[in-house]
C-alpha cells in the first residue's frame, strides 16, 4: 500500500504548483526574459529562498511550465484533425497550420520552449524530451503513411526535418521586425513547403 504523503510534500507540492501558475502566468503576458525570482516570490506569497527548495533554479521552473506548453499545443495540433479523413500529406499541412496559430495566439509561452537556455552538461530530463517526442510523433505518424517503405531512422530525420522547416517559417513570419508577412500568407507558404517536400510520394 503506498504511503500517504506527509505534510511537507503536500506544502511543497502545493507552493511547486502554486510558483508554476505565476510563473505561466508572467511568461504568458509577459515573456521570458520578465520572470524574476524575488518578483515571483512576491506574487505567489513566499520567500526567494523557498523558491529553491521546490525548483533547483528557474531553470527548471520555465521547464515545468514549458512541459504545460508542449501539452497545450499537442492537443491544439491533435484537435486539428480530430475527425477528419485527410491524405497524409493534407493532415501535415492542417497540422502544421495549426502550429502557426497556436505560437500566433501564445507567442511568449511558445518562443519560452525554444529560448530557455540549457546547460550542456546538465542533462534534459526524461519527461521533458517525452513531452517534445509527443509532438514529434504527430508528425511521424502521417509521413509513415506516406512514405511505409523508409526504415524508421529516416522517418526520425525527415520528422525532424519537417519541423524545422515549419517551425523557421512560423518564427521568421511572427517577427515583425524582420517579416512582416500576413497569417494567410503564411499558411501558404507553409502549405506550398510541405507539399513539396511530399509532393513526389504516392498518395
Amino acid at each position: 500500500m503506498a504511503k500517504a504523503p506527509s505534510k511537507t510534500d503536500l506544502r511543497r507540492d502545493d507552493l511547486r504548483a502554486r510558483l508554476t501558475d505565476q510563473a505561466e502566468q508572467v511568461i504568458a503576458t509577459q515573456g521570458l526574459a520578465a520572470l524574476k525570482a524575488r518578483d515571483l516570490a512576491a506574487q505567489a506569497g513566499c520567500s526567494v529562498g523557498a523558491i529553491y527548495n521546490v525548483f533547483a533554479d528557474l531553470n527548471q521552473l520555465v521547464m515545468a511550465v514549458n512541459g504545460r506548453t508542449f501539452r497545450r499545443l499537442g492537443a491544439a495540433v491533435t484537435d486539428s484533425i480530430a475527425g477528419q479523413d485527410q491524405h497524409p500529406r493534407d493532415c501535415l499541412i492542417t497540422m502544421s497550420q495549426a502550429y502557426l496559430h497556436f505560437a500566433a495566439a501564445n507567442t511568449p509561452a511558445w518562443r519560452a520552449l525554444f529560448d530557455l537556455e540549457m546547460s550542456v552538461d546538465a542533462p534534459v530530463p526524461g519527461w521533458y524530451l517525452a513531452e517534445l517526442a509527443d509532438v514529434f510523433a504527430l508528425i511521424s505518424a502521417p509521413l509513415t503513411r506516406i512514405f511505409p517503405d523508409w526504415p524508421p531512422a529516416r522517418i526520425d530525420l525527415m520528422t525532424r526535418a519537417l519541423f524545422s522547416s515549419v517551425h523557421g517559417i512560423v518564427l521568421l513570419g511572427l517577427e515583425k521586425r524582420i517579416s512582416a508577412v500576413p497569417l494567410d500568407r503564411l499558411e501558404q507558404m507553409i502549405a506550398v513547403v510541405l507539399g513539396q517536400l511530399t509532393g513526389d510520394a504516392a498518395p
